[in-house]
């Protein structure tokens, strides 16, 4: 059995509130580190805890607060990312909602240990009452002495400031989110330099999740060995999975890394309806699609990168025998055809042909040479742009054929969806933050 990290105690009436996150110790664990810990102590921690960046990449927290510099000069910004723009993804909105405290003293935390004086917190632009209750949560921190100047009565001084995006996708992506938080277009930047040399407003900065902030007082409190115990080998902790999709109990569940994806459809219910499972897309919708025989696998990062797929921002979603596949990656294509910001040709191009391909294919036009050039569009794609959304954008592409290629043929040789008649949409109703059922731990 495991401890609840981040949402032990979101169930409680105002958990939003400082009130309550006082009660149970919170602020502690930032007033010890400033009070009683050197940086390098600090960073130290988060390096044995084995926390890995809970946004996507599964970087290692510790070892990002390394690159840091030390000993210089300029102003260095710590950025936390809540932008939260991948579809079938959830959870940082349940912590922005009913834990925000956890992930302002996380930031508090972490910008001790990398001597950052300034933070920004980048919220989806969607994210209208969410950034309100963000808002009121800091004025709380501040008001109570755990944000400003000489905190705690040492030399350091840390606020925080709230900044809003404008809807788009790709400020997901932490170069996108720099540029943009700096009012310029929401375009990735080219690497090296990498944020810690040339971030925010060209000086120093780190980025991290929202998740990953919030893990941080706990590593503090509870120390890293017992955070690192709850994980695997090489990533300790617990995990947010947003569930969604053909579930009987959609919702976020904090669980342990070692949970497999088996296991996670049986906690949250089974399958909806007692349906045959079909596909499950373990990390949002950027994620390789697994089948059905392939589920038991473990949620950790490096399982699911072994498996194909990845564990990418937690959001699972469960895809059950009455969906068209090729329809499903046809919306998602649509999607990233939209969201594409145009920087890089092979992106720009190739997601909109392979959105125009996928719908022939679903449309009864299709021939079995799309289906190579498919896989030849995906392969002049992934890893040849600035950033990683060509990726994300041939993951879905790829996997949808080979895992179901049989149904890719069935439309092509008929000359029709044979699912049109009693095809029915994935359903997105978990995406809502109120009336989380069943958040718990196994």
């Amino acid at each position: 059995m495991s401890d609840l990290v981040i949402t032990k105690n979101i169930h409680e009436k105002d958990s939003f509130k400082i009130e309550n996150y006082l009660k149970h110790d919170g602020y502690k664990a930032s007033a010890r580190v400033c009070t009683t810990l050197t940086p390098d102590q600090v960073i130290d921690e988060v390096k044995k805890s084995n926390l890995r960046g809970r946004g996507g990449a599964g970087f290692p927290t510790g070892m990002k607060w390394s690159f840091m510099p030390k000993d210089s000069s300029k102003t260095k910004y710590l950025v936390c990312n809540a932008d939260e723009g991948e579809p079938g993804t959830f959870k940082d909105r349940l912590i922005i909602t009913r834990n925000p405290h956890a992930m302002i003293e996380g930031m508090i935390i972490a910008s001790y240990a990398i001597g950052a004086h300034v933070g920004y917190v980048y919220i989806r632009g969607e994210f209208f009452r969410e950034a309100r209750m963000l808002e009121f949560a800091i004025s709380e921190a501040r008001a109570n002495g755990h944000l400003g100047k000489n905190l705690y009565g040492t030399q350091h001084s840390f606020d925080i400031y709230v900044y809003r995006g404008a809807g788009a996708y790709i400020c997901g992506e932490e170069t996108a989110l720099l540029n943009s938080l700096e009012g310029k277009r929401g375009e990735p930047r080219l690497k090296p330099p990498f944020p810690a040399q040339v971030g925010a407003f060209g000086m120093p900065s780190c980025v991290n999740n929202v998740e990953t902030f919030a893990a941080v007082p706990y590593i503090i409190t509870e120390g890293a060995q017992k955070f690192a115990a709850m994980g695997t080998e090489k990533s300790g902790g617990t995990r947010l999975y947003g569930v969604s999709g053909h579930i009987e109990r959609p919702g976020v569940y904090e669980l342990p890394l070692t949970i497999s994806i088996r296991e996670l459809i049986n906690h949250c219910g089974g399958v909806r309806g007692g349906k045959k499972l079909k596909a499950v897309i373990p990390g949002g919708a950027s994620a390789p699609m697994l089948s059905a025989e392939d589920i038991d696998v473990k949620m950790d990062f490096d399982s699911l990168m072994k498996a194909g797929s990845m564990a990418g921002s937690g959001g699972v979603i469960v895809i059950d025998e009455t969906v068209c596949i090729v329809e499903m990656a046809c919306i998602l294509l649509k999607f990233y055809e939209h969201e594409s910001c145009g920087q890089c040709s092979q992106c720009r191009e190739g997601s909109h042909w392979l959105a125009q391909l996928f719908q022939r294919i679903e449309n009864g036009g299709g021939t079995m040479a799309d289906l190579d050039t498919i896989a030849s569009l995906c392969g002049n794609m992934a890893g040849q742009t600035i950033c990683a959304f060509a990726d994300a954008v041939t993951g879905p592409a790829l996997s949808s054929v080979r895992k179901f290629r049989a149904e890719f043929e069935q439309h092509i040789h008929q000359k029709c969806c044979p699912f049109k008649k009693d095809h029915k949409h994935i359903g997105h109703k978990a995406s809502s933050v109120q009336g989380v059922p069943g958040v718990t731990h196994v």
